[in-house]
């Protein structure tokens, strides 16, 4: 009897607070279909990342960075996961309010700091909001950009189970 591997996981770590980033982290886990693991940022745990063997980080840009659950999911995880996650495959989904740049550099300079590999050109869906209004209005996400999500998702995944990543 043959007994296969289980399916590689790729674990979406997301953080929204207008629904951008929420429907931008479901439509990639859809698009990853059973290697997808969903997990909002406040609820993740070094283990989880451990026992993954890639990751999608997806967050609003807030104040030009990355959203500050995220950056608290990264300072409650980053030292007790360093050294022992290097290598795997990461990608990057950014909800912008402008350019989304700020947010991105922050979290390529921590994947830098566990010796990650970007696997995917990021993903940043800019949604132009300038006002307080815009900025803290419910977003929806553009048909389209949701299925870039999704297509990065099944590239992942696809790529976790062929072994390529």
């Amino acid at each position: 009897m043959t007994i296969l591997p289980a399916q590689p996981s790729l674990l979406i770590i997301w953080h929204s607070r207008t629904g951008a980033s929420a429907a931008m982290a479901q439509a990639v886990a859809e698009g990853a279909g059973a290697a997808a693991l969903l997990i909002a940022a406040a609820d993740v745990v070094p283990d989880m990342l451990l026992a993954a063997d890639g990751y999608i980080f997806c967050c609003p840009e807030n104040l030009g960075g990355m959203s500050g659950m995220m950056k608290e999911m990264f300072d409650r995880a980053y030292y007790p996961v360093l050294g022992q996650n290097e290598g795997r495959p990461y990608a990057t989904m950014i909800a912008a309010g402008s350019d989304g740049e700020g947010a991105q550099r922050q979290i390529d300079r921590i994947a830098t700091g566990w010796r990650l590999r970007r696997v995917a050109d990021p993903l940043i869906i800019n949604f132009g909001a300038q006002t307080p209004q815009a900025i803290a209005a419910v977003k929806q996400v553009p048909a389209a950009a949701l299925q870039q999500c999704r297509d990065l998702g099944s590239a992942l995944a696809e790529g976790l189970r062929l072994g390529v990543f």
